[in-house]
């Protein structure tokens, strides 16, 4: 398989940890969709990523989507979301609110680096629902004193919050105090430290 994007990407990212995690082997080619666009073009004609290809050459795009079709390959005991409910939605839910956040960082970044004049009215549309999301999440996690979100063992959601805190962090320093989220800030730098996310890693590198 090959994993196209870079890891600065929170989505290629989430997508390069759990790949590391199950583990399955895979070729990384850091394009990015702004300097690489008809490499990634070849592949996947929207130009986003992550984009994975497989060892057939069909390519699947969207992480969430990635994620699920890896899920069905290593099957229920390495699976990375639940299997059975109610867990698997409250996973699945997680999982969405963490790349909710990361969606509104990224279009926060875009709206502030690619237009010439930034709409403060989508930036603090943006920063609300950031802040809002961070506010939910916290109070939640806050509720688990495990290790993981969802027990004893690492999971898609863990990943996702992970990735969407490393990219805010970077992408957009000063943003957010985390001495306010410490469960989130305990969270993430815990994973931080584990080898997967240590080897699936880069600086943030911004569009231009």
């Amino acid at each position: 398989m090959i994993l196209i994007g870079q890891y600065d990407s929170p989505y290629v990212r989430r997508v390069g940890i759990a790949l590391t995690l199950y583990p399955l082997p895979f070729e990384h080619r850091p394009w990015s969709v702004f300097g690489d666009a008809e490499k990634i073009r070849a592949y996947n004609p929207l130009v986003r990523v992550p984009t994975l290809v497989l060892d057939d050459g069909q390519a699947l795009v969207e992480s969430h989507a990635i994620l699920d079709y890896l899920d069905g390959r290593v099957g229920p005991e390495r699976a990375l979301f639940p299997t059975t409910e109610p867990a698997r939605h409250q996973a699945l839910r997680v999982a969405a609110l963490a790349t909710g956040l990361a969606d509104k960082a990224v279009s926060l970044l875009y709206e502030q680096r690619l237009h010439q004049e930034a709409s403060a009215l989508w930036v603090e549309r943006c920063r609300t629902q950031i802040a809002g999301a961070l506010a939910l999440l916290e109070a939640e996690r806050a509720r688990r004193p495990g290790p993981y979100w969802f027990g004893a063992r690492i999971g898609h959601a863990d990943i996702a919050i992970a990735a969407a805190l490393r990219f805010i962090a970077e992408a957009h320093p000063g943003l957010i105090a985390m001495a306010a989220f410490p469960a989130l800030a305990t969270h993430a730098a815990a994973l931080e430290a584990l080898p997967a996310f240590c080897a699936i890693s880069q600086p943030f590198d911004p569009p231009t």
